[in-house]
C-alpha cells in the first residue's frame, strides 16, 4: 500500500489468529502519518518550552520537530524509535546543547562548592577569633585581679606602716610627722579611688548605675577639680594649668560622674608622663558641643592601641605603660559616662608626644 501525499511506503501489520476461524487481523501504520497524528501531540506536551524533540529519517530526508519555527541545533543525542527502527528520536535543549548545559552546571557546581568552602573557612575563622578573644579576655581578667590585689595591698601596707610608726612615737620631728600624715592621706585617697572605680564598674556592668542630670557650668566643675589636684600635682613637679573658655552655655550633666571622668584622665596623664611633666585642662565650645580637654606631654598612644583603650581591662603591655599601676578600667568608665551624657570622646595622640582627650557634651539637647 502507498500514501502518495506523504510518500511513505512503510507499514506495520499486527496479526491476530482468531480461534476456529481462518482470519488474520492487523493494522497498517504509515510511519510519517503516525508521527504527525499520534506522536506529535505527546511530543509537544513533553517538550513544552524547554526541549525540542525531533523524529527523523536521514535516508528519506524527513524530520519532525516538536517546536515549529524554533531553530534546532545539531542533534547530538539520538536513539532508534522502537516501533520504527529506521526512524530516530533526538532531543535538543532550547538555546543550548546538552554539552553546554552540562558544562554550565559543572561551572555552577564548582562555584557553589567554592562558596561553601569559603563560608566554611570564614566560619572556622570566626570561631577561632571568638575562642581567641575569650582566652585573651580570661587572661586580661586574671591580670586585672592580680593588678587590683596589688593596688589594694600597696596603699594598705603604707597606711599600716606609717600609722604604726606614728602610734609608737618613733618620729621625733614635727616635719617628719607631717610628711607621714601626708603620705597616709594620699594613700587613703588612692585606696578610695580604686574602690570607687571597681564599684562604679560593677554598677555599670550590671546596668544599675544611676545618673542625676542637672544644668551645670563646666568651668565650675573643672575649677573644683583643678583646685583639688593643684597642690598634689605641683608636689610631683607637674606643670598643671587650667584655661577656662568664655560664654560656655550650661549643659545637663551629672557633676559627680563628670568629676570622676576628669579624675581618671588626670590620673592617666600622671601615670604615663615621663620626663615632660605637663598637664593642661581647657574648656570651650565646638559647634553644638561644649567640651573639656585634658592634654599631657607623656608617652602617647599608638594608633593601633587607640582602637582598644576604651575596652574594659585593656592595658598596653610594653614600655612605661607596663610599669604603671592601674586597673585598666579608668577609660572604660570615662566612655560609659560620656555615653550616658549622649556625648563623644575625641583622642589625639602620638607616640612620644603625649595625648589629648576631649570630652564633648551636646548643647542642643538643652535648648
Amino acid at each position: 500500500m502507498r500514501s502518495d501525499s506523504l510518500k511513505d511506503t512503510e507499514l506495520l501489520v499486527f496479526l491476530n489468529e482468531a480461534p476456529n476461524r481462518n482470519e488474520l487481523r492487523g493494522i497498517i501504520l504509515y510511519p510519517q502519518m503516525f508521527i504527525y497524528r499520534i506522536l506529535s501531540p505527546k511530543i509537544q506536551e513533553v517538550g513544552q518550552d524547554e526541549f525540542v524533540i525531533s523524529i527523523f529519517n536521514r535516508e528519506k530526508n524527513f524530520q519532525f520537530n516538536s517546536a515549529k519555527g524554533s531553530p534546532v541545533k545539531t542533534i547530538q543525542q539520538e536513539r532508534s524509535l522502537w516501533i520504527f527502527p529506521e526512524y530516530k528520536v533526538g532531543i535538543t535543549i532550547k538555546g543550548k546543547t546538552i554539552e553546554e548545559v552540562v558544562r554550565d552546571r559543572a561551572v555552577t557546581n564548582i562555584v557553589m562548592i567554592s562558596l561553601l568552602a569559603l563560608i566554611l573557612i570564614i566560619g572556622v575563622w570566626i570561631v577561632y577569633r571568638n575562642v581567641k578573644r575569650e582566652v585573651e579576655l580570661a587572661q586580661i581578667k586574671s591580670d586585672f585581679v592580680s593588678s587590683v590585689s596589688h593596688e589594694l595591698r600597696t596603699p594598705l601596707a603604707l597606711i599600716s606602716m606609717f600609722s604604726e610608726t606614728l602610734e609608737m612615737n618613733r618620729v621625733k620631728s614635727d616635719e617628719k610627722r607631717q610628711e607621714y600624715y601626708s603620705i597616709i592621706s594620699q594613700e587613703a585617697n588612692r585606696l578610695g579611688r580604686i574602690v570607687n572605680t571597681i564599684l562604679n564598674f560593677s554598677k555599670m556592668e550590671a546596668g544599675k548605675r544611676k545618673f542625676q542630670f542637672e544644668e551645670k557650668d563646666l568651668n565650675e566643675i573643672v575649677e573644683q577639680m583643678f583646685s583639688n589636684y593643684k597642690f598634689h600635682l605641683k608636689n610631683k613637679n607637674f606643670q598643671f594649668d587650667f584655661f577656662p573658655g568664655e560664654n560656655i552655655p550650661k549643659v545637663k550633666t551629672d557633676q559627680e560622674a563628670v568629676s570622676e571622668a576628669i579624675i581618671n584622665l588626670i590620673d592617666n596623664a600622671v601615670k604615663y608622663s615621663d620626663d615632660k611633666k605637663e598637664i593642661i585642662i581647657k574648656t570651650g565650645t565646638d559647634y553644638n558641643f561644649a567640651y573639656i580637654e585634658v592634654a599631657d606631654k607623656g608617652i602617647g598612644i599608638s594608633s593601633e592601641d587607640q582602637k582598644k583603650i576604651f575596652d574594659k581591662f585593656f592595658r598596653v603591655s610594653t614600655g612605661l605603660v607596663h610599669n604603671a599601676k592601674g586597673t585598666g578600667l579608668g577609660l572604660t568608665l570615662v566612655k560609659h559616662i560620656m555615653d550616658a551624657h549622649n556625648g563623644k570622646i575625641r583622642l589625639k595622640s602620638k607616640l612620644g608626644e603625649g595625648s589629648t582627650f576631649i570630652l564633648l557634651f551636646p548643647i542642643k539637647l538643652n535648648t
